[in-house]
């Protein structure tokens, strides 16, 4: 053991020396390890943070949940020009659903919404994402509150003219004012404040801190032509413990009589599965991992050559030294190990600096992300420490091997 410890310490100091001595030949050699580690940790730190961020944002969401609409929310065989011809879904289609499909827990009918100006005295706030719902979607989003109130089902279905604020775009209209029983405008109209969101942070897509929920029957009383033209769809949160594929199946086929479809039609609606689309975003995280290990396994061939590189010359540099260790009695595995150990330890060296930058980049990069924060976990940092002694073991390989079998006489002969 102590052999293997005094070996492990020289290999160390001829690393150290190889730096040294050749200092811009070793950080070109090592610049390709440490841009291979960097590369392969940030692109896993950065989608094990995006899945984390994913998941917060669905957690409060039932994965159960199915949208019905006119769109499909991933890839489709359907052709495109059949899926412009399908009706939008509206808020009829939302009646029959509610009324006629069993064990659903909750339902809602929500328009996506547009940008609108909202106005409160001398505040003005463009671009806001105004989404027309049902009162419903605060049972199945699972909102939570931080003043006042949702609107209740009454003021649902008669339309009233309030509204809803998430966190940030109440700050921006009343500042540090109590916003409840405010009232503001909207849509040319006058709607009174009943409640604020508390504060989420950014998510998929639009930040609900940034947007605002009005009774989607308000919408309907003043919008030319109805909203049946404008994309929609209907939320069905089904009740725990059922048969998802059953309900499903008679969800499908209740709408589809509904709509008057014969047995020989296709459908002209999708039914989408919020686990659905879960699967498809960790589809695309997958890809983006695979991705990321093809970008940068060139960046690790390069520094596995040029660890190979650096080890060659050093075994010709030192062949002399060599030479004399092996007429001392120094069996060929004792110079194998030294070689190898010498080898990893340059690796392992360049990978340590991919895993700083990594780091600094990481801490950098969660000040201008605001609630996105990147993770670097301990299973990422042991991968990339892995990599690098692997790299080192596979480069080193054949320069050690090389020079555990220099015949003595000859090494000390050559070296002088």
């Amino acid at each position: 053991m102590l052999l293997y410890l005094r070996l492990l310490k020289e290999s160390f100091g001829f690393a150290l020396n190889a730096l040294r001595n050749n200092k811009l030949r070793t950080a070109l050699s090592l610049l390709g390890v440490t841009v291979g580690i960097f590369s392969i940790i940030a692109i896993l730190a950065a989608v094990d943070s995006l899945d984390h961020k994913i998941q917060e944002d669905l957690s409060g969401l039932d994965k159960n949940t199915m949208y019905i609409t006119k769109f499909s929310f991933g890839p489709t065989d359907v052709p495109r020009w059949q899926r412009e011809r399908f009706p939008q879904t509206g808020y009829d289609d939302y009646e029959f659903i509610r009324r006629n499909v069993p064990n659903i827990a909750a339902s809602a009918f929500v328009i996506f919404g547009g940008n609108e100006t909202i106005r409160y005295e001398g505040e003005t706030v463009s671009g806001v994402n105004i989404t027309p719902v049902t009162n419903e979607i605060y049972e199945i989003e699972n909102l939570n509150l931080e003043q006042g109130r949702f609107y209740t089902e009454s003021e649902s279905v008669t339309g009233s003219p309030v509204i809803v604020l998430g966190h940030d775009l109440s700050e921006s209209l009343f500042g540090n004012l109590n916003p409840i029983g405010k009232q503001i405008r909207a849509y040319g109209r006058k709607l009174t404040v009943i409640g604020v969101l508390k504060k989420i942070g950014s998510g998929i897509g639009d930040s609900p801190d940034e947007k605002a929920w009005v009774p989607v029957n308000f919408v309907r009383r003043f919008q030319t032509g109805g909203v049946d033209g404008i994309p929609g769809a209907v939320i069905v949160k089904p009740e725990k413990g059922v048969d998802l594929g059953a309900f499903e199946q008679v969800l499908k086929q209740k709408f589809r009589n509904y709509r008057g479809l014969k047995a020989d039609q296709p459908d002209d609606f999708f039914i989408n599965k919020l686990s659905g689309m879960t699967n498809m975003i960790d589809n695309i995280l997958g890809t983006m991992n695979i991705m990321g290990w093809v970008i940068s396994g060139f960046s690790l061939l390069v520094g596995g050559f040029g660890i190979a590189n650096i080890m060659f010359v050093s075994v010709k540099e030192r062949t002399h030294l060599i030479g004399i260790q092996k007429s001392l009695g120094a069996k060929n595995r004792f110079i194998l190990l030294q070689f190898l150990f010498e080898a990893v330890i340059l690796a392992v060296f360049g990978g340590l600096v991919g895993l700083v930058l990594v780091w600094i980049t990481s801490i950098i990069a969660s000040q201008f992300t605001g609630d996105f924060k990147f993770i670097l976990s301990i299973p990422n940092m042991m991968l990339g420490f892995s990599l690098s002694t692997a790299i080192g073991l596979i480069s080193g390989v054949i320069p050690a091997i090389s020079a555990s079998k220099l015949n003595p006489v000859e090494a000390i002969r050559t070296g002088m």
